[in-house]
């Protein structure tokens, strides 16, 4: 296909791995009996994949417990009381506190790589959560004996040494998840907290030579959890020329669902540099109604107006799913957008010429 289609992370976790996830907290099932529940998901994941002819998949994140928390797996300096992100229809989501230093990760994304290439017959990518998100973990009150610039310090290595153990596993392209960077424009209107964000992430691209960041990307969205958003009603246009301030080769920009995708396009084709890829939304996660292949191919040919075709790709908007208790999409709904993404990318390279 001559205009690249990849999909962003998450898939609805199976029905079978909801219930042994349950199983497994309530003691009825062991560690590996869940580990076998897990590989049994990742297979039928790409599996699906593969059988829509997704040119690139992913694992659909069915082993990690979020998009942002996995690598605080066996990490013990921790409370329950961190950051709380309000969605739009008023349910929460915490983050834990850190309490204690150095900060490590206690998982890295390289071994969710592995297990995904055992079943994989085309190339995976594989997200990772932002240094941005994780620095939430630092409460405002500090840590004795643990100040933030040694926090920072830390997390940056960590977040490099996350990205590189996808990179040398073999990763066809290493997401950067950035949903926090609209949101922190409605925390802080004025742009400092996006801003301090933005050098974060750049403080680690810093460390990948130009080869390397052209197969990183990021990826952001106003969230997409339970069928609701955490900053969607942030004006777009405050975002967008920021977000090409990363010094990333691709970017995964959410527009199916913007209630003003042409304007939008508008400020990403004044924005986007030289050598930046834009992915552009043509499927939105948390609609339920399933898009035509015709919508989607209707809605490439709008980008390819603002955008061309060179730089030009086709993603979702979001995660189908992107913390594991999300059940308010379904398995079967997921996959079906994402055919209408891979149909509709083809009828619109078809109709371009490309």
């Amino acid at each position: 296909m001559s205009i690249p289609t990849e999909p962003i992370g998450s898939i609805p976790r199976s029905p079978e791995l909801l219930a042994g996830l349950a199983d497994h907290a309530a003691g009825r099932i062991s560690s590996d009996d869940l580990d076998a529940l897990y590989d049994a998901a990742v297979r039928d994941t790409i599996k699906r994949f593969e059988e829509l002819g997704s040119p690139v998949v992913t694992d659909g994140e069915q082993s990690k417990p979020s998009f942002a928390t996995y690598p605080l797996q066996g990490v013990t300096a921790l409370a329950p009381d961190g950051a709380v992100i309000p969605f739009a229809d008023g349910h929460t989501r915490q983050l834990p506190r850190l309490t204690a230093g150095p900060f490590r990760y206690g998982v890295r994304v390289g071994s969710y790589l592995t297990a995904a290439q055992r079943h994989a017959t085309v190339p995976v990518k594989q997200a990772v959560i932002a240094a941005s998100a994780l620095s939430l973990l630092y409460p405002q009150d500090g840590i004795a004996g643990y100040d933030r610039d040694q926090f920072v310090a830390d997390l940056i290595a960590e977040a490099e040494a996350d990205i590189r153990s996808a990179l040398d596993g073999g990763a066809h392209r290493v997401q950067i998840d950035f949903t926090e960077g609209r949101l922190a424009l409605k925390l802080d209107p004025s742009g400092g907290v996006l801003g301090s964000f933005i050098d974060l992430n750049n403080q680690v691209l810093a460390r990948f030579s130009p080869a390397e960041r052209a197969r990183i990307g990021v990826h952001t969205c106003p969230g997409g959890d339970q069928d609701s958003t955490h900053s969607a009603d942030v004006d777009y246009a405050l975002l967008l020329p920021r977000l090409f301030e990363l010094n990333a080769g691709a970017f995964f920009v959410q527009l199916a669902s913007e209630a003003e995708p042409e304007r939008a396009l508008r400020v990403i084709a004044d924005h986007v540099r030289d050598g930046q890829q834009v992915f552009v939304g043509v499927t939105d996660p948390i609609d339920p109604v399933v898009e035509t292949p015709e919508l989607v191919r209707d809605r490439v040919l709008r980008a390819a107006e603002h955008l061309g075709t060179e730089r030009l790709g086709t993603t979702d908007d979001c995660g189908f799913s992107p913390f594991g208790d999300d059940t308010s999409t379904s398995r079967d709904t997921a996959f079906a957008k994402v055919r209408a993404r891979i149909e509709g990318t083809a009828l619109a390279a078809a109709q371009l010429g490309v």
